[in-house]
């Protein structure tokens, strides 16, 4: 059976273009096995916390700490969380871009998972991940466009999820977006339809087994 960890991010919850963009993601995934298990985990609106002092100090240090061995804190929710990482066979991820960014939220979660001596190691020759490969679905809403040829606004989200998702295993990385989402704007509807037929072709043909990173508008 598979297991697809859902993550959540914009602080608007399921009300959010991001959230419905999920969704929809995770309807056509349910297609190819019904009996799939959703993990739903909600890190929006302040859900989870900053990393503690704690936490960084053992990032910190050269060899294992106390912190890492008897976890508490942060060490502990991020044990949980990369739990639920390495049990999932996919991620669904749901956010907007904040600032041309990800949001706080999600970078919240990501100094959780992005863990030294846990999913990556350092060797002589860089970072080296740890955690098995698995289809990662990212779901974006943004006010402005930022895909097309002629972008109203500079992309550092794209770029930086599969650069620091990359560090720890996760490659397989695609991207959906609705953009031009701001409320009341025509453009939305244009860009939900859009997104739909992108999400149709992608579908038709997809296997969790296939290796790929693409940007889908």
């Amino acid at each position: 059976m598979m297991k697809i960890l859902h993550i959540t991010c914009s602080p608007r919850g399921q009300v959010s273009e991001s959230y419905r963009l999920s969704q929809k993601i995770i309807g056509h995934l349910r297609k190819s096995d019904p009996a799939a298990l959703l993990v739903n985990r909600v890190i929006g609106g302040g859900a989870i916390p900053h990393i503690d002092e704690s936490y960084a100090s053992a990032l910190g240090a050269t060899q294992q700490s106390p912190a890492e061995t008897f976890p508490e804190g942060s060490m502990s929710l991020s044990e949980q969380l990369i739990q639920e990482l390495e049990d999932s066979d996919i991620v669904v991820i749901a956010t907007p871009m904040h600032n041309f960014t990800v949001p706080s939220a999600l970078k919240a979660w990501i100094d959780h998972v992005v863990r030294v001596r846990r999913t990556f190691t350092v060797t002589t020759a860089g970072k080296v991940a740890r955690l098995r490969d698995r289809p990662v679905f990212v779901a974006v809403s943004s006010g402005g466009r930022y895909s097309d040829e002629h972008p109203r606004q500079p992309d550092f989200l794209t770029p930086y999820l599969k650069a620091v998702l990359g560090t720890i295993g996760l490659q397989n990385l695609t991207f959906f977006s609705v953009e031009g989402a701001a409320p009341g704007s025509n453009a939305a509807a244009r860009a939900r339809t859009r997104t739909d037929r992108a999400l149709q072709e992608h579908f038709s043909s997809f296997s969790p087994l296939s290796p790929r990173t693409e940007v889908l508008v």
